[in-house]
């Protein structure tokens, strides 16, 4: 039994189990009340602080529904374009005591430019935190000593550490900042290192990574389902592997986030000898939101002590525009009014100085209790023309559903509500490298939703006329987010294309099948 991997396995087992002591006596309404004040008090002779009366806010009986009343919520349009658009020009002070160093780029998969959100160092430190506890985490996971022994590599699939200086910040991709600063013990253990790191070419990252390969021993991959699965396919081409493990044997972990792990696992599966321990993250530009702490459960225990308070918005029609948008003045509820099963919006205050804002993320809790959830979609990737109320969830099962049934892989798809004479349609676009008949996709996602979604069953009767399937080659949805600038760690295809979005898509689509007659 290998010494090292002893040691450092019986160290996260102690440190875990003095976790779960704590854990027994946590109480996370508490712990939200504490963070807010502390946020509050932190923040409060900042300009947005002194502009909502923070102070006053303090001396409250009740500082949550002091701080509701004052305080607006914010999307990010609203938040930058009275506040953060200061700190971009180098004023301190403005939502977070100091000056803020660095912004993360959020590029986003339904807005046309970059999002700038503030990163500053309590932040980061925050990231840290939540990061080791779930590091801590693998004690549930009962894997042997030899896995933790030095020299098991993580790779990890992020943006470039090479950050742009632009004279007073520095910007790039959130896992480039963080990953820029990781701690000094885990130099060690990262992968692809400084070096490739730094590179800002996308492609020519992931062709570094492929030469280098044979020469790490990789025990964990973290990254976004799409490219992971796109690096792993080319190094196998590459050296003419039957699986990955050909060349990483000990690879055992994939810490993965930002998007439906299910429409990938198949292609996963194809390039494993043996199974993957998967692990989810919810690290978003905006803070660490919640990672899966225990083995054989698809949810996410919301870090409530790290510097992040959390609203929520019932995700309905009462709060939410048909565009995805938030009517003037939204419900929002705190952790202890949530009911599980429930769809809410996300609101967050947090260690960064953004304030009661809405992220875009759409959750549901699995266990109150545990103070659990799994994220469901975005604000603005859900589809309701007539009442249908289709969420990015009912989406993904429902093609999750269909490409188990026929024993194939859906790489990307994405779907668009149409006219249609009088009423409605909705079209689909699916990514696939394998044979599917268009007409036998559409029966199969059309009545797995009608299962799925009551509205939708309904509707389909009376108003959405027609489902219309259209199968592509799963390259023309990289290639599509290459040409707009969307090539990189952290984007997603949007799976709801909208507006003048529809036409650039299809005009795009047109283009490519006359090149690829």
């Amino acid at each position: 039994m290998p010494i090292i991997g002893s040691i450092i396995k019986r160290a996260i087992e102690l440190r875990s189990l003095s976790d779960k002591e704590n854990f027994k006596s946590f109480d996370g309404c508490k712990a939200q009340q504490a963070v807010l004040k502390k946020l509050l008090r932190k923040a409060q002779f900042t300009h947005f602080g002194e502009a909502y009366q923070f102070s006053e806010i303090l001396r409250s009986d009740n500082v949550y529904a002091e701080f509701k009343k004052n305080v607006p919520v914010h999307d990010y349009n609203t938040i930058f374009k009275k506040w953060w658009y200061r700190s971009l020009n180098g004023e301190p002070y403005i939502t977070w005591p100091g000056k803020v160093k660095h912004f993360a780029l959020s590029s986003g998969t339904s807005e046309a430019s970059s999002k700038y959100i503030p990163v500053t160092n309590e932040m980061l430190k925050s990231i840290q935190r939540t990061s080791v506890r779930q590091l801590l985490s693998l004690a549930q996971y009962n894997f042997p000593p030899e896995f933790f022994e030095k020299g098991k590599g993580i790779l990890m699939l992020g943006g470039s550490t090479h950050l742009q200086f632009n004279g007073t910040y520095y910007e790039g991709d959130l896992s480039g900042i963080t990953t820029g600063n990781i701690p000094f013990w885990f130099q060690v253990f990262y992968k692809p290192g400084r070096r490739i790191s730094k590179e800002r070419d996308w492609s020519v990252k992931l062709d570094e990574i492929v030469r280098n390969a044979p020469n790490w021993d990789i025990g964990v991959i973290v990254g976004v389902p799409a490219w992971l699965q796109i690096l792993l396919e080319r190094i196998v081409e590459k050296y003419q592997l039957k699986t990955i493990h050909d060349i990483w044997p000990n690879l055992s972990i994939y810490v993965h986030g930002g998007v439906s792990l299910a429409p990938y696992v198949k292609g996963f599966e194809r390039l494993l000898a043996r199974p993957l321990t998967y692990m989810e993250t919810y690290l978003a530009s905006e803070g660490f939101i919640a990672y899966q702490k225990r083995p054989h459960v698809n949810s996410m225990q919301l870090s409530l002590d790290t510097g992040l308070f959390f609203e929520f918005v019932p995700f309905n029609e009462s709060n939410f525009k048909y565009d995805g948008n938030l009517v003037k003045n939204p419900t929002a509820i705190t952790l202890q009014d949530v009911e599980e099963d429930k769809e809410y919006a996300l609101l967050i205050s947090s260690n960064a100085g953004a304030w009661r804002y809405l992220i875009g993320d759409t959750i549901k809790f699995t266990s109150k209790k545990l103070n659990e959830i799994r994220i469901t979609g975005r604000t603005k990737h859900y589809l309701s023309l007539c009442g249908e109320h289709l969420s990015q969830e009912n989406m993904n099962r429902a093609v999750e559903m269909m490409s188990s049934n026929l024993n194939i892989e859906i790489r990307e798809f994405t779907v668009a509500g149409i006219k249609h004479g009088s009423m409605f349609a909705h079209k689909w676009f699916l990514g696939t490298d394998d044979n599917l008949d268009p007409d036998v996709a559409r029966d199969m996602i059309d009545a797995n939703l009608k299962i799925l979604n009551d509205d939708y069953r309904v509707e389909r009767i009376a108003a959405i006329k027609e489902v219309i399937v259209e199968v592509l080659p799963s390259k023309v949805f990289y290639q599509w987010l290459k040409e707009n600038g969307k090539e990189g760690a952290q984007i997603k295809f949007p799976r709801v294309i909208k507006a003048k979005q529809i036409e650039d898509w299809e005009a795009f689509i047109k283009n490519f099948k006359k090149a690829n007659p």
